[in-house]
């Protein structure tokens, strides 16, 4: 039987099983999308009855079908989610919404206490997102809200925690989840914020990624990880792929720059601008800015589709052609047509904006994919600190597609070479990694990226 490593890859909206061998690629791959609930209070959930289920079969069912080896599994999840358990280990909420409202007095309060909303959040290296997705304002809500269900709680964990929880019985912590603005982590001490121990809460010391514990499944032993953030998840395969220092740009509706090797302490300045810090595995700070940018393009495609009477999709047909490109930057200079006032104006451009002034759909187009790259140039900008020592740009994600915005970032950061990744499911690969070097009894110690130069073309090879 081939040996592998199962990951449960779980999304907001899709959940996914992969079966990693020990050269990396996926040999064996299933999705699904299950059905929503609701909490309580009749606002939508994830199902977690049905997702635990799920899982506890599908490893059940691998086991006995004995086509593969399962030598280990793993959890890669979406951040800013609970789960509140009592003595018993038994859970007594929902695996809450992060999209859900809840009063801001709850995060005014910490403001107050903490030293006042700028530096309470500089020092979390978290953005109050408001909602729970600052998933510390969950434990206060849950506390405050509902003290009835509150006082029966022994253990808290994150999401992808939980879920190693059902096979382990075992109560971690480990540092990708508590340090994605969730509130919780003082970045300055490197631990967690006083406010938790003011409020009461005990939460467990967070450990690596790269630890396991044994499990036995029908008679089977594997090895079960921790479990880890999807964002941290997704840079793992670069931290341990590549031989340079780099900075990730990873798009898709939303453009995440994450720079592992910028350890300057997070500033009020930057946190304005979207700017934010992770915590990589081996509890290290990833200074991170963010950008709304396949949202924005998504919702500009679809308006110059209508306006020029052609197929919504028809910027997939729109080439990288330089001088057509050069006419534009030169027609309008340095002109931000569709964002005036920098990305915060998307709404007023949307409103403001004479497509009239362009000759066809290609001009529009391509003065689009400019005007995004500039805004994308600056949210990298605020990952770049003053004394940079990253030689890389690794780009993944649909952006990597668009020879317009690959050309144009290359102009831009004329300093560093723009690698074009095409690893799938990364998050899914990063979850599989950081358990990998902890096996003696099967070779996943190395991992190539195959890194192929063709021309003035950088490529990773598919995974």
């Amino acid at each position: 039987m081939k040996q592998v490593i199962a990951v449960f890859d779980i999304g907001k909206t899709n959940k996914k099983l992969l079966l990693f061998d020990n050269g990396f690629k996926v040999v064996f791959q299933q999705e699904h999308k299950f059905q929503v609930i609701v909490d309580e209070d009749g606002f939508e959930c994830d199902d977690i009855d049905l997702i635990t289920s799920w899982i506890n079969k599908s490893l059940n069912d691998l086991i006995s079908k004995k086509e593969y080896e399962v030598v280990a599994v793993n959890f890669s999840t979406y951040g800013a989610s609970l789960m509140f358990m009592d003595e018993k280990g038994n859970r007594l909420t929902p695996v809450y919404n992060y999209l859900k409202e809840v009063s801001p007095v709850i995060s005014d309060s910490l403001f107050a206490k903490y030293g006042g909303k700028n530096e309470f959040c500089r020092k979390t290296a978290s953005p109050a997102l408001g909602l729970l997705l600052n998933s510390g304002i969950q434990m206060l809500w849950l506390q405050q809200e509902k003290p009835e269900v509150f006082r029966n709680v022994k253990s808290i964990l994150h999401f992808p925690q939980y879920l190693s929880y059902i096979l382990t019985n075992k109560i971690v912590s480990e540092p990708t989840s508590i340090g994605c603005h969730t509130f919780m982590w003082d970045f300055d001490r490197m631990d967690y914020h006083q406010w938790v121990t003011d409020k009461g809460f005990s939460l467990p010391e967070p450990i690596t990624n790269n630890v396991v514990l044994p499990k036995e499944i029908s008679g089977h032993k594997l090895l079960v990880g921790t479990g880890i953030h999807d964002s941290s998840a997704s840079l793992v395969p670069y931290l341990k792929g590549s031989s340079e220092k780099f900075i990730l740009v990873s798009t898709g509706t939303w453009c995440i720059n994450m720079n592992p090797f910028n350890k300057e302490p997070l500033t009020a300045a930057q946190m304005e601008k979207d700017c934010l810090c992770y915590l990589s595995p081996d509890k290290s700070q990833v200074k991170s800015s963010r950008l709304f940018m396949g949202h924005f393009h998504e919702i500009w495609a679809e308006k110059l589709a209508v306006f020029y009477h052609v197929e919504e999709n028809s910027y997939k047909k729109v080439k990288n052609d330089e001088v057509l490109v050069s006419k534009v930057m030169q027609k309008f200079n340095d002109a931000k047509i569709y964002f005036p006032h920098g990305k915060e104006s998307f709404n007023e451009g949307l409103n403001t904006v004479d497509l009239g002034i362009f000759e066809n759909y290609e001009e529009a187009y391509i003065k689009l994919i400019i005007d995004l790259t500039a805004l994308c140039v600056e949210a990298i900008g605020l990952v770049i600190p003053e004394n940079d020592e990253t030689k890389v740009l690794y780009l993944s994600g649909g952006f990597a597609r668009n020879e317009i915005f690959i050309q144009l970032l290359k102009t831009h950061f004329p300093n560093k070479r723009v690698l074009i990744s095409e690893i799938d499911n990364s998050s899914a690969l990063g979850a599989a990694l950081v358990i990998a070097d902890t096996f003696t009894n099967i070779n996943l110690m190395k991992l190539d990226l195959g890194i192929a130069n063709k021309g003035d073309d950088f490529l990773y090879n598919k995974r």
